[in-house]
């Protein structure tokens, strides 16, 4: 999660409150995330050592630590800047376990800390969720990463992908395609967010790319689907209208007076026109997986 990575650590964001959010979005993740893990796991020796840079809620951590379990057994060392997270993180990858067949460990740290390196056991693999991407200096903070790495370790960063979709093309209030602009003026909000950011340097090249800069070899990606088709679950409904509500918010400058009037009908759980009472809402999304190995 965002909760970390030194200059841009998100600190507006009451992320105690938001715990609940953040566990709904590791469940509505879990498959996807346990199909990713248990990819990523294939590529380590028995007993590795994986360190999870912003681990949330501590979703992505379970899954990676039961992959681990299945091979059998391992480490898993969680990093995260905002301590009341970094224990729910804790007792989750722990209550998911039941065991002690993986050794679970907390390092409270922003992941820009100079000191990181030496709080962390030297990594087979370091995972990082949509992190970079709110660094001052991205290329900067991938090759820092690295330095976490073993020699012949991993480095796996979830960036990029196709974004996500969850209401119709036509809502029947405002005029068609809400979706789609929404998620024009999203990027727009993203540029000024970075460029807002104190000292921000451009990365001015794919992820891949970017990768292969930091010295990595075998650089390569895959993507992963997160597909809940209607009608919802109850957790994942409220992911959905979590998820419009969100971009919504963001995106307010970049929306014409009607579509901002029309998402303020969207949301009012009063209003007919509330997508959360939609029996077509569904869950659509594709994030990318980049890779790369220290030689």
């Amino acid at each position: 999660m965002l909760s970390l990575m030194g200059v841009h650590t998100h600190h507006e964001y009451d992320w105690v409150s938001r715990l609940a959010d953040l566990r709904r979005g590791d469940t509505v993740r879990a498959a996807a995330h346990r199909e990713t893990a248990d990819r990523l796991a294939a590529k380590l020796g028995p007993g590795a050592t994986v360190v999870d840079i912003g681990s949330g809620a501590g979703g992505m951590a379970a899954q990676l630590a039961l992959a681990l379990k299945s091979r059998g057994g391992g480490r898993i060392v969680l990093v995260d800047a905002v301590p009341e997270l970094l224990t729910a993180a804790g007792e989750h990858v722990r209550s998911t376990l039941a065991d002690d067949s993986v050794q679970v460990d907390t390092v409270l740290s922003d992941a820009a800390s100079p000191t990181l390196s030496s709080a962390v056991p030297a990594a087979d693999l370091v995972w990082a969720s949509f992190v970079v991407h709110h660094l001052r200096d991205q290329q900067e903070g991938i090759t820092q990463l690295v330095g976490l790495l073993a020699p012949g370790g991993w480095l796996a960063l979830a960036e990029g992908g196709l974004g996500t979709q969850c209401v119709p093309w036509d809502l029947g209030i405002g005029a068609p395609g809400l979706a789609d602009r929404l998620q024009a003026a999203r990027k727009q909000w993203f540029a000024k967010m970075r460029a807002e950011i104190p000292g921000s340097t451009r990365l001015p090249v794919g992820w891949t790319t970017a990768l292969t800069n930091a010295g990595l070899t075998d650089v390569t990606s895959f993507s992963y689907l997160v597909d809940h088709p209607a009608p919802l679950s109850d957790d994942v409904r409220a992911a959905a209208v979590e998820w419009f509500g969100f971009v919504a918010r963001v995106s307010t400058d970049w929306l014409s007076k009607e579509d901002t009037d029309a998402i303020e009908h969207l949301l009012d759980p009063a209003d007919p026109a509330y997508i959360g009472a939609r029996d077509d809402l569904f869950y659509l999304a594709a994030d990318t997986v980049n890779l790369g190995r220290r030689a």
